[in-house]
């Protein structure tokens, strides 16, 4: 797809110039400029929608999201494409995470494949143009920011956070992560050395990480409960981890 300006998007808009190309295929820099979450409108991400991957947008919300930005996208479905999903999840990948193409390739493929063995993850709608993603560049009031788009199957459901917690439901969770973590001992990708991010705070050996938040907790039982979690961690795992299988 050559460089164009994204229909939908008024010179007044925020003074954004739109423009997108396909792309085939996040680093550990915490800055803040680079890390803060899209800010596009619902008339926005619906014209991308429609632009980058040839649907036709019926309702468009957004949806909670961490440092990317995500919208609940129904569709007007054809006549002929009946099996075809109404709903799908546009998201938009922070600035950071959209410098690196190859993290988000690799992360669309662990989904597929867990899709395929089974699991309900989302699928990925291509582009217009037959990929994966679409990176999406902003003129702002900063400079240019490019963003990542990729459209996904919606998956409808219950978040567990939502789910009365009980004995039973701790031990499906349990289940259904050490079936995911044997799963993917299979999967094979050029690139997935990009999934290893050595500060990234999610890793899970990067726990002590979490101490540079506990000011969060204020003075309360939870903050003495992290603490020592954290604690144990530095005791009885870290000194272990050249043992795990990662």
């Amino acid at each position: 797809m050559g460089l164009g300006r994204a229909r939908g998007f008024p010179p007044s808009c925020l003074r954004v110039g739109l423009f997108s190309r396909d792309v085939m295929s996040h680093g550990d820099d915490q800055q803040p400029q680079a890390l803060a979450k899209p800010t596009f409108s619902d008339a926005q991400a619906s014209a991308l929608v429609e632009s980058l991957f040839g649907l036709k947008v019926s309702k468009i919300r957004p949806l909670p999201s961490y440092d990317d930005q995500n919208f609940h996208v129904y569709i007007s479905s054809a006549k002929d494409a009946a099996d075809e999903p109404t709903e799908y999840v546009l998201k938009i990948s922070n600035a950071e995470s959209s410098r690196s193409p190859e993290l988000i390739e690799v992360q669309s493929h662990v989904s597929m494949f867990l899709r395929a063995a089974g699991f309900p993850t989302a699928s990925v709608h291509p582009t217009a143009g037959g990929h994966l993603s679409s990176l999406v560049s902003v003129d702002g009031s900063s400079g240019v920011a490019g963003y990542l788009l990729r459209l996904l199957s919606y998956l409808p459901g219950t978040p567990v956070a939502e789910v009365p917690s009980s004995p039973q439901l701790l031990y499906e969770v349990g289940r259904l992560a050490g079936k995911l973590d044997e799963t993917l001992q299979k999967f094979r990708h050029p690139k997935l050395s990009h999934l290893r991010r050595e500060n990234f705070i999610w890793n899970l050996k990067n726990v002590p990480l979490l101490e540079k938040y506990l000011d969060a907790l204020g003075q309360s039982r939870k903050r003495e409960i992290v603490v020592q979690v954290i604690q144990l961690f530095k005791d009885e795992i870290l000194p272990k981890l050249c043992h795990f299988r990662e």
